[in-house]
Order: structure tokens, then sequence, then C-alpha cells
């Protein structure tokens, strides 16, 4: 392995894995370090709102090399220059937003918001809810965080449709430009967009429309593929439920009437952060790091 200069990691369980390194934690809780004049790479923080980005717009001019933790990077692209080789995380997150997403359809379909209002105030009022088995799921965006969703759904008896950008026959996956096809035979929609120029906008009110009535649309992708104001009114109607990991605008500020519809669960954008990231996460970068220093293909790498 040949040596190199400097590295930033933002956990110890990664810097404490790295022989042979000079790295140094940096954990987007603090300011950068002052001087990154001979860093090479790094691992940025994950879920740390602007501090990836803060430190991208450092001068680093022996960067070679980002690793980030998330599956979508379209926030990092403008800031990493041509020669510096960016990877992404895709396939760290794979369970973690399938257990979520699962999670939001089953609580959807069995009510289960309804029951924990219930237990607040000692109501014993039953009645029977919504099922999965035998539902057709629509999966929107469909990649390895798809396919992870369509196994779990499937293992509860869901018939399920995957849908990508350009349809694959021989894997059964459907394109998007069959949606006005596709659309009016989901029970349930399940979003895993990324966030880029065609996908910004993609379930409008049109589409939403094509919808059938007390059809579940879910979003564990990003909340600007889907036109909020359209959803609201859905929503609101009653005609569709929703349930929402992320949202436009995100943060969904206080006050805002997504907040109170009936039929609407909302989750703050937590669906890739569970306790089974983590260890994947350090394991991937402790790999990567290896990779890069030995002059070894790296995995992830992100065409621009």
């Amino acid at each position: 392995m040949n040596p190199v200069n400097r590295v930033l990691v933002p956990w110890p369980e990664i810097r404490d894995r790295l022989e042979g390194f000079a790295a140094e934690i940096y954990d987007g809780d603090r300011p950068p370090p002052a001087d990154l004049s001979d860093v090479v790479a790094c691992v940025l923080p994950y879920d740390k709102g602007t501090a990836p980005a803060e430190l991208l717009s450092r001068p680093m001019p022996e960067l070679r090399f980002v690793q980030a933790l998330s599956a979508g990077v379209e926030k990092l692209l403008p800031l990493v220059g041509p020669d510096v080789v960016l990877c992404n995380g895709r396939g760290l997150h794979d369970a973690s937003v399938a257990e979520h997403a699962l999670g939001l359809v089953l609580a959807a379909q069995r009510d289960v918001p309804r029951w924990v209002r219930q237990q607040w105030i000692g109501s014993w009022a039953r009645a029977h809810t919504r099922s999965l088995i035998d539902a057709t799921v629509v999966i929107l965006g469909y990649g390895s965080i798809g396919a992870a969703i369509e196994t779990r759904l499937r293992a509860c008896g869901a018939i399920v449709v995957p849908v990508a950008n350009r349809a694959r026959p021989e894997s059964g996956v459907r394109g998007v430009a069959e949606l006005e096809e596709i659309l009016p035979r989901a029970d349930i929609l399940v979003l895993v967009l990324p966030d880029n120029a065609g996908t910004r906008g993609l379930l409008d009110a049109e589409r939403l429309g094509l919808l059938p009535d007390d059809a579940l649309v879910v979003n564990v992708g990003r909340g600007r593929a889907v036109d909020t104001e359209a959803l609201l009114a859905e929503t609101a109607s009653g005609r569709l439920r929703a349930a929402l990991d992320v949202t436009d605008p995100e943060p969904l500020p206080p006050g805002h009437p997504l907040w109170t519809v009936e039929g609407v669960l909302i989750t703050p954008h937590v669906a890739g952060g569970s306790a089974s990231f983590y260890p994947r996460a350090a394991d991937f970068a402790v790999a990567q790091l290896r990779r890069f220093a030995a002059g070894e293909p790296l995995e992830n790498i992100v065409e621009r």
C-alpha cells in the first residue's frame, strides 16, 4: 500500500481501522480543520446538513477522492472538481430504507396512527383496516433500494410492479414512459427517486389524478419528485392517502397544512439512518480508502 498524506473521516470507527493513513476526524459538528492543503481524500459526514458542502467549498489542492455516504449526491456535484473521483453510498441504505418503506406502508394500510391516537385516550373502538396482501404496489425509481423494498413487499404477499427510467423487459422492469398505463392499477405507489431535472415534479397533478381512489403514495426518495400542492389537494379531499419520509419543502415547516391532513403520515427523512447503516458504512469507507491508497478501482463511482 502506498502511503497517503492525510484523509478526513467522520467517525473513529473508520479512523482506528486505517493503518498507514494520517486519518483525522471531521464529523460535521465542528468547523473543518483550518489547514486542508494536504488532504488527499475525505469521507464526508452523513446526515449533517450543510457540513459536506462547507468542507468541499474549502481549498483542497491535493484532493483526489471524495466518498459520500449518502446514495444521492446531487448537491455535491458542483463542488467536486473534474480531477476528483466522487463515489456515493449506493447499497449502504438499502436495508434501512426498505425497512422504513415497509413500515410506512404497513402503518398506513393497518391504520396504526388511528390506534395510537386511541391508545392515548384509552379507547377500545375496533374497526377492520386495509391490508398489504394482494395489493398492487408500484415502485417508481427501481434500483438497489427498490429491489430491497420489493423483496419485503413480496414477502407480505403484495403484487409488485417495478418501474425505472428505462424499461428492462428481460427483468420485468417497466419504464417511466408507461406510467399513464400503470398508475391507474396502483393500490400503493412507492417513490424511490433521486433529485434531478428528470424527476422533479414527475408525480404532478395529472399523474396523481391517474391513481385510483384511496391509493397510498409513499415517498422515501426525494421530496421534489412530488408536486406538494397537488398532493395536498388530493389528500385533503380524502381521495388519496400519503406516507412521506421526504417532503418539498424540507424540513416541512411548522404550520404547513400537510402536518394535519387526515390520512397523511410523516416521518422526518429518517429512512436511511437506522442502526444497520453505520457498521455497513464504516466497512465500506475503510475498504474504499484502502483501494484508493493501493491504486485499485473504486466502487460506486459517480459518472459526471
